[in-house]
């Protein structure tokens, strides 16, 4: 039944191909002759028009996520450091989430926002309480969000995150504005997305939770995600409803991580067979503690050093996705895998619904908190870490208001031509943010990397026209260049 094209989840996600590649990996995961070809035929290789990568199928990829000999995983790192470094370079996207509501009507048993919890409170913002939210973050120095709520069509209907997004993109402070929205919201219907890109959001997000169907159903015994294939199938009605960009993502610990591992990579392949473009991003979070949630009554968990490999494994056999991490994850995990392929951080994140307006930076309510956030530093905080590892915290998002997304950004991004604006787009935004947001021991940190960044950009006309593009930021007090 396995087929890439179809547009029905049980054949484009076939249970009986992913036991089969799991039995595969399984009796290969000692072949070393097998493995090195695989590792070859996924490294990066020069051409005229820069740099292209073939990526792996899940069946491959599932192979070396089985290997355990140790030489050939420091290979995969290596390769995994090589191909992110080609695509997206030294750069890291900064965003944070915004929790609009956490009404939500169905039960699935891993989320504290399930139905039957009576010891959160529920609570949804009005536009009021969304302008001072969005307020705190511009001040923060965001420009870029991704919204989430819960499923409720009473509580948050289609107009309700419609209206929220246009409130958004509304307010400007000082020098603050949202760039991008993201949004991260249940399946719906074509017709609603399309509304949604009416809206002008930017990727559209949604985690499969669990690819294995009769878990997923067990885990989501009521309401209207219990329906797996509606679910799986919402990212080509997204797509159908002209959404360019979309983002994957499951939530280890749910599932065996193998299976959940050839699953991610099998919807990938199904959406570059069906609309000749894959996944914008990938997420890759873990289940976590919450209020009326104890992750460890799950019996799939994944240690640090399966986690990590995961996303080495990803970034090796999707080179050009955007792979992101969230505060979920705690500093040191964080400062493990950045490495291996993560290219997008939250920073300063607050799950739970009004979390940021009138508190102060050590402040936080936990009261209707998602999950426990492991990484609490601040934004600048996290920025300065970043940059002191050698990264460019960018918050650029020239790209989507440039029109480069969909297979026009894929197209690019394929042969590692994104980097010609990237580098100094980002840039550019870090010094919006050091200029405006910064406290002086970052702000000087900052200005250092980009004197010595600015020198990498090749094209020589590019380069001084960026150059004269910083200093209008820093001393004139110009925003919102890009290339």
């Amino acid at each position: 039944m396995y087929n890439p094209k179809s547009l029905k989840a049980e054949e484009f996600i076939d249970h009986g191909e992913i036991v089969e590649t799991l039995e595969y990996a399984e009796q290969n995961k000692h072949n070393r002759e097998l493995i090195e070809e695989i590792l070859e035929k996924a490294k990066p290789k020069k051409t005229g028009r820069g740099v292209e990568c073939a990526g792996l199928s899940h069946r491959d990829a599932s192979v070396l996520l089985a290997c355990d000999i140790p030489e050939l995983n420091e290979k995969m790192y290596s390769l995994a450091k090589e191909i992110k470094e080609a695509f997206y370079g030294n750069r890291i996207v900064m965003f944070a989430p915004l929790y609009l509501s956490n009404y939500c009507v169905n039960k699935c048993v891993y989320c504290p926002y399930h139905y039957q919890n009576k010891q959160i409170p529920r609570k949804k913002l009005t536009q009021d309480e969304v302008r001072a939210e969005v307020t705190a973050l511009q001040d923060m120095g965001h420009k870029r969000l991704a919204i989430e709520c819960g499923e409720d069509p009473v509580n948050n209907p289609i107009e309700y995150v419609l209206e929220c997004i246009n409130t958004i993109y509304s307010i400007k402070h000082k020098n603050g504005a949202i760039r991008r929205v993201n949004v991260n919201i249940a399946a719906t219907t074509v017709e609603n997305y399309k509304k949604l890109k009416e809206a002008g959001i930017g990727t559209y997000i949604l985690f499969q939770e669990t690819y294995h169907k009769e878990s997923y159903e067990k885990l989501h015994p009521a309401g209207p995600k219990h329906n797996y294939a509606y679910h799986t199938e919402a990212m080509d009605r997204a797509m159908e409803g002209g959404i360019d960009d979309v983002g994957l993502g499951v939530l280890f610990g749910l599932e065996m991580y193998k299976y959940e591992f050839a699953g991610l990579l099998m919807h990938a392949e199904h959406l570059e067979a069906v609309h000749g473009v894959g996944p914008h991003t990938i997420s890759v979070p873990r289940i976590k503690k919450a209020a009326d949630i104890d992750p460890s009554v799950f019996d799939n968990g994944i240690d640090d050093d399966i986690f990590a490999k995961i996303i080495a494994c990803i970034r090796i056999a999707v080179p050009y996705t955007g792979m992101i991490i969230s505060t979920r994850e705690s500093e040191a995990c964080r400062d493990r895998v950045l490495d291996l392929g993560i290219s997008q951080i939250s920073g300063a994140s607050r799950t739970s619904v009004g979390g940021y307006a009138g508190y102060s930076p050590e402040e936080r309510p936990h009261d209707t908190e998602q999950f426990d956030v492991s990484d609490q530093r601040t934004l600048d905080e996290v920025v300065r870490w970043l940059m002191g590892k050698g990264f460019i915290p960018s918050f650029c998002t020239a790209c989507y208001r440039e029109g480069r997304t969909g297979d026009r950004f894929m197209a690019l991004c394929k042969v590692g031509q994104i980097q010609n604006c990237c580098h100094p787009n980002a840039l550019m935004t870090l010094q919006e943010y050091l200029s405006d947001y910064a406290s002086p021991e970052t702000r000087k940190i900052g200005e250092e990397l980009i004197a010595k960044e600015i020198l990498k950009v090749p094209d020589e006309k590019r380069r001084q026209r960026a150059i004269d593009y910083l200093e209008q930021i820093k001393v004139g007090g110009k925003r919102d260049f890009r290339f």
